[in-house]
């Protein structure tokens, strides 16, 4: 019996000294101690990142404002631009018309004179043509004049701004 108890004394011991050193290992290791200096030169690095990125997030910000600003100005402009072509070739139609008409009224008056007949209709029809061309050609000053109108009134107004 008392070698159980004597077994049972060793298997004691050996259990505690197991425990002990699974406690051991299972502690926090303390950090190696850190450099006061050093932990206030990275914190003062890390603040200096911190604000140097929020600036950049406002500087980045700014600019894709900007540039969708732009680009919403620059397709304005592009559809006022369409919208004066296509008024443009309306009016570069119109001319077109008027001018084979115009052609056509003074090739008949040249043939009527050719045979010594005078047609007052051809006349009239010629002077109509003629008519409508410098119509035609008015609207087309007029328009010509009102895009130029339009490229100077934003300039006039950041000169009366200024």
């Amino acid at each position: 019996m008392t070698e159980i108890a004597e077994l049972q004394r060793r298997l004691s011991e050996a259990l505690e000294r197991i425990g002990g050193g699974v406690e051991a290992l299972e502690a926090p290791r303390a950090a190696p101690a850190a450099d006061p200096e050093e932990l206030r030169r990275l914190t003062e690095a890390l603040e200096a990142e911190k604000e140097l990125t929020a600036q950049l997030e406002v500087r980045v910000r700014a600019q894709k404002e900007k540039t969708e600003r732009q680009g919403r100005e620059l397709q304005t402009e592009i559809d006022r631009l369409k919208q004066e072509l296509a008024d443009a070739e309306i009016q570069a139609q119109r001319m077109r018309r008027t001018n084979t008409q115009l052609r056509q009224s003074i090739q008949a008056l040249r043939e009527a004179a050719e045979e010594g007949v005078a047609e007052p209709h051809l006349i009239n029809q010629a002077m109509s043509s003629e008519l409508e061309g410098l119509r035609v050609a008015r609207e087309g000053d007029r328009a010509e004049m009102d895009a130029i109108l339009g490229e100077l009134k934003p300039l006039l107004e950041e000169t009366r701004d200024a």
